[in-house]
């Protein structure tokens, strides 16, 4: 059994848009190095100034550097027929494998992760950074962030391992396709394995404890595996890999439950791989004021701070329809509603602000008794509880389980002592309405 070591230095993240500046690659016969390659690469875009910082490689140094085509056929006729061996090993086989495909081959190797391996047969030491593990262990670790020192010290390394693995360790990872395998590094398989089969929201964090993405899923432990076991290049994949230190999860008992806590938790702890969701919020809202003639006037604006809208849209003309609407059945102004350009009153006959102010008045009370408050009720955790989702005057309140259904319900203050709230936005309000409408058979009216 023949072993390929392998470290690369690249212009960023991950395969599909960046390039490989340096490669170093040392075969392993299992018990000591047999050959070693190296080579600096021509990436064909510039070097970030972080990155050549970093690894002293910069753009004048592989100007004249052969590009990875190249190289290529030497490269695939040293890794193929071996087990491909890196340190945090899935961000190096993704960047060698996609630059390979695009040069014409296929790499199709088994891998492993020194990382893992060194967690397993080492158990127990301060840290298992590259670093850390030659200095513990002794190893020469020259020209740190160099492809060929940093591969040749993983050889090293690979040698300890192997002479200590007395457990079969290496062979276990390499039966089949195993799924400790494609996991990142620092999470431990049996905390996947942990992750139930059931609706939920699962959370991602990196070594400091930080939540840095929130998804939602129908199964959270098929979904959390299919983040790291899929053969894509994508920058997502790459940043999962190497940040994601610890996974956990709330089960929710139907997927609207997960699409709702998945929204609230995303606003809540804003988390920095979660790209959608973060801006789409409410724009528009309801607003009523008195102007200096004592005229309560009615406007669709941009939602402000420091006053709550009677009313909110996620466009500025879904709020001028619902203000025609209002003027038309109860005979506003439309120079007082701010719904017309023309500076001038267009009533026939201008009333009083009293009198007006009474029409005005009627209207935002009919719009916030119609604003519904019902309780969207559903299947629970299990056969002895309900699950329900609390809309109260138009907007979410929370949601939560009810053991007693027939007399939770019977009272509103009752039912919001069992429920958590959470943060209501038009995303949320949305999903919630559409899946009212679809089951009408699921939503009890209360009384606000």
């Amino acid at each position: 059994m023949l072993y390929a070591i392998v470290d690369i230095e690249t212009t960023g993240s991950y395969a599909a848009a960046n390039g490989i500046t340096e490669i170093g690659i040392v075969i392993h016969d299992g018990k000591q190095i047999i050959d070693f390659y190296e080579s600096l690469v021509n990436p064909q875009t510039p070097i970030p100034y972080f990155i050549q910082r970093l690894t002293g490689i910069d753009n004048g140094m592989v100007a004249e550097a052969p590009m990875f085509d190249d190289i290529a056929s030497k490269v695939f006729e040293l890794l193929q027929d071996k087990i491909f061996v890196a340190h945090n090993v899935n961000f190096d086989y993704s960047f060698v494998k996609y630059h390979l495909q695009n040069a014409g081959y296929q790499l199709d190797t088994k891998k492993l992760c020194t990382v893992r391996l060194a967690r397993k047969v080492l158990p127990g030491l301060n840290g298992y950074s590259l670093s850390k593990l030659t200095q513990r262990l002794g190893i020469n670790h020259g020209q740190h962030h160099r492809a060929g020192g940093d591969a040749m010290a993983t050889a090293n390394l690979l040698t300890i391992i192997l002479e200590k693995d007395t457990e079969g360790v290496v062979a276990d990872m390499l039966k089949g396709r195993n799924s400790e395998q494609y996991l990142p590094p620092h999470v431990a398989v049996d905390e996947l394995e942990r992750l139930p089969t059931t609706p939920g929201v699962y959370y991602f964090y990196n070594i400091n404890g930080k939540t840095i993405y929130v998804g939602k899923a129908i199964n959270i432990r098929k979904r959390v595996k299919s983040h790291f076991s899929n053969n894509k290049t994508n920058r997502q994949k790459q940043d999962f890999l190497r940040d994601t230190h610890r996974i956990s999860y709330k089960q929710c008992a139907t997927e609207l439950m997960a699409n709702v806590l998945e929204s609230a938790e995303i606003r809540r702890l804003w988390p920095v791989y979660n790209r959608s969701q973060k801006g789409y919020l409410a724009q528009f809202g309801l607003f009523s004021y008195e102007d200096r003639q004592g005229y309560i006037r009615l406007a669709v604006e941009k939602i402000k701070r420091s006053i709550v809208p009677i009313f909110t849209f996620n466009t500025i003309g879904e709020g001028e329809q619902r203000m025609k609407q209002l003027i038309v059945d109860f005979g506003l102004c439309r120079k007082l509603c701010n719904i017309t350009a023309n500076a001038e009153c267009e009533c026939e006959a201008h009333p009083e602000p009293e009198e007006y102010n009474n029409r005005a008045l009627e209207a935002i009370n009919w719009v916030k008794m119609n604003l519904p408050t019902f309780a969207l009720i559903d299947k629970g955790l299990d056969d002895n509880e309900y699950s329900c989702i609390l809309i109260k005057e138009g907007n979410l309140y929370g949601m939560g389980y009810l053991t007693d259904k027939k007399q939770q319900l019977k009272n509103l203050d009752t039912l919001i002592e069992n429920l958590e709230p959470l943060k209501d936005n038009d995303y949320i309000r949305n999903l919630v309405f559409r899946h009212a409408s679809e089951f009408p058979e699921k939503c009890v009216t209360l009384s606000a």
